[in-house]
């Protein structure tokens, strides 16, 4: 029986003996420390060109010249395409000799009323042919602006329509004309959010078309209505496109920064979840060994991969971010390295050699 006894209190004393006696851990941790830190709003949008129209024509003609080639990046101003106009052009020529002669016969006569040899209703009739005949000029200008269609702003065309010969009907698609140097990207952002939405707010946004990579851009407006149906809002962000790598059209995945702040965070992998509560694994480094502490905190926001402490650790503490499986409340360990956040742990192993 006493055997019995002092085999039983041996068990529980090996069992309650200090962990400190053991060999120490290896693990790696990282130093908790304020950065900068922000919520996230992912949202879908769709891309458009700043400037963007279709160029047709008002009138009915035929096509004499085509001044550009698909894809082509033209000017503002310049001639794209020139309909068949011969005939106003004679016109002109004849109106111009009407405007001269009507415009010699005026100063005539009003040299002639200043001398006192003609009537003042000569004068006003002269006056009245002059004008008329210029004014019959100008109209036949404008007729003649609408033969030649030129590049309202700067861009890239696309594919035409058309070709020399065609006969152009008014209201026709020729091409289009987009103002791809900044781009406009659409999204829809439920409206929950609207206290956080402003303009300024900086986005991130990424095409898989374009193999995810990231641009930066900024809101610049918020649409002045909800949808009732979807209860969202749109807003709108500017894009730079310095590359012409956006295109109209692009299906884009949008983050939205909300609340920019400086918060404590740690790596996700530093979490120890128990049920509803959260827990991480403190180290003491004024232990000899290093000891840990299993501690409770209070999570915030989360991103891929970090996430946001609002209680329980301070600046300055270190947390096992590998390892937090082999070890317990007192436990004695190693600190084999120091990992950055956002290191991963394949990179943290070749900086360290593999430790």
């Amino acid at each position: 029986m006493h055997s019995i006894i002092f085999k039983t209190l041996l068990v529980i004393a090996c069992s309650l003996a200090p962990m400190v006696m053991a060999n120490p851990t290896g693990v790696y941790v990282q130093k908790v420390e304020q950065q900068p830190f922000s919520d996230r709003i992912e949202a879908l949008g769709t891309l458009r060109a700043y400037e963007s129209v279709v160029l047709t024509t008002s009138v009915t003609n035929r096509i004499t010249a085509i001044g550009f080639r698909d894809g082509e990046r033209v000017s503002k101003g310049q001639l794209l395409v020139e309909l068949n106009n011969l005939e106003e052009k004679a016109q002109q020529q004849e109106l111009s000799l009407v405007v001269n002669e009507a415009r010699r016969q005026y100063e005539r006569v009003k040299k002639l009323a200043q001398d006192g040899l003609a009537p003042q209703s000569q004068l006003d009739e002269q006056r009245r042919t002059y004008q008329a005949a210029q004014a019959r000029l100008d109209a036949l200008a404008a007729r003649m602006q609408e033969m030649q269609i030129v590049a309202p702003f700067a861009g890239v065309v696309g594919l035409r329509t058309v070709s020399v010969g065609t006969l152009l009907s008014a209201g026709q698609p020729i091409t289009t004309l987009d103002d791809d140097t900044v781009m406009k990207l659409d999204f829809s952002v439920p409206s929950t959010y609207l206290p956080y939405l402003k303009p300024g707010l900086k986005v991130t946004a990424q095409a898989k078309a374009l193999g995810n990579q990231g641009f930066e851009g900024e809101v610049v407006s918020i649409d002045s209505r909800v949808d009732p149906i979807t209860r969202s809002i749109v807003v709108r962000a500017l894009i730079d496109n310095p590359h012409y790598s956006l295109r109209p059209g692009l299906l884009m995945t949008v983050t939205l920064q909300k609340a920019p702040r400086r918060a404590l965070i740690i790596a996700e992998e530093a979490l120890v979840p128990e049920g509803r509560q959260h827990f991480v694994m403190r180290v003491n480094t004024e232990a000899t060994p290093a000891t840990v502490e299993k501690v409770a905190v209070e999570v915030g926001s989360r991103i891929p991969g970090q996430v946001e402490i609002l209680a329980g650790l301070a600046a300055g503490d270190l947390v096992i971010t590998h390892g937090t499986v082999k070890v317990r409340q007192g436990s004695a360990v190693n600190i084999l390295a120091t990992q950055a956040l956002g290191e991963r742990l394949p990179d943290l192993l070749q900086r360290t050699g593999g430790q």
